[in-house]
């Protein structure tokens, strides 16, 4: 695993470990994605999707497929 997809996946669970008692976690992380991490590194942690299938918590799977769709969605 390289260092930087480390480091996103690490960061995007961490934001959803600080977001899991919220009323919907998912949202909120793919929310908080979309406002303050810049373009590559959106799209870097969609292009890790389906290589990291252990590495992602539940919510920050949940969250970054969702913000995926949301991509597709408007393009």
């Amino acid at each position: 695993m390289s260092d930087q997809r480390d480091t996103l996946i690490h960061m995007a669970n961490q934001i959803a470990h600080n977001l899991q008692s919220s009323s919907d976690p998912a949202t909120g992380v793919k929310n908080h994605l979309e406002k303050f991490w810049a373009r590559s590194m959106k799209e870097r942690i969609i292009s890790y999707l389906d290589d990291a299938d252990g590495d992602f918590t539940p919510i920050a799977r949940q969250a970054v497929e969702q913000l995926a769709e949301q991509r597709r969605q408007a393009s």
